[in-house]
């Protein structure tokens, strides 16, 4: 798992390299569409990371709130057990 993660958090830099270097040169470029791409390049520079992020927390947030859940299980459960044995 710490393999994958590493895998894909270096694509993710990657990729956030390539979209700053891709905003650079349609900056630079002196071409009718480098505009369109330029605004297009910034918008995925910002909403890409911002993404990312929030599905790390969305991510986070369910993975605690199931270990909650399990937990309570577990405890509900050992009860009952005990209840039985009496």
């Amino acid at each position: 798992m710490k393999k994958a993660k590493r895998i894909l958090a270096l694509i993710g830099v990657i990729l956030l390299l390539a979209m700053y270097g891709s905003t650079m040169v349609f900056a630079l470029m002196d071409d009718p569409a480098a505009q369109n791409l330029l605004m297009g390049s910034i918008y995925c520079t910002i909403a890409v990371p911002v993404l990312l992020y929030a599905m790390t927390l969305v991510t986070r947030r369910l993975k605690d709130k199931n270990r909650e859940i399990q937990k309570e299980q577990e405890e509900k459960k050992e009860e009952d057990a005990h209840a039985g044995e009496k």
